[in-house]
């Protein structure tokens, strides 16, 4: 009886490990919402168009609700030389879970702030999205030293 108490512990304990492992999520396994954002940054000398990978949360689906009433424009500042970042109009959910940043990397930080990273970071964050085809010395150029306006459209 002991003997199968225990195969019974062992086989809910392994189920329950299954599962909670498939619900980690990271910035390579989260799913992708089927549209793409549209990011115009001017940097006071020229307009960039970047295009980026929305992932599958609760934030992206409701900053892709925001936009489809139209572009948002966010004047963004630099942070601790490694983000540009600047306020939403409206706050968004949070879905913060630990996170290495790296650069393309688009953050919602505290519900109401949108960031670009142009470098790494740790902490806990909501994962937005990722710029699509750019390196970081691309990025760092077209982000420049001092403020940027950007511009979210769908």
């Amino acid at each position: 009886m002991k003997r199968l108490i225990l195969v019974m512990f062992t086989a809910i304990l392994l189920t329950t490990m299954a599962c909670a492992a498939g619900n980690r999520t990271s910035a390579t396994t989260k799913g992708i919402l089927p549209m793409k954002l549209n990011i115009q940054i001017d940097n006071g000398t020229n307009k960039h168009n970047l295009t980026a990978t929305l992932y599958d949360n609760s934030s992206s689906r409701a900053l892709v609700e925001l936009l489809q009433k139209g572009a948002v424009t966010i004047d963004m500042h630099d942070f601790s030389n490694f983000e540009k970042v600047g306020e939403l109009p409206v706050t968004l959910p949070r879905n913060d879970t630990p996170t290495n940043t790296d650069a393309g990397d688009l953050i919602l930080y505290l519900g109401k702030r949108f960031v670009i990273y142009y470098d790494t970071n740790s902490w806990n964050f909501t994962l937005l999205g990722k710029i699509d085809g750019i390196t970081k010395a691309e990025l760092k150029k077209i982000l420049g030293k001092g403020n940027v306006t950007a511009v979210l459209s769908l």
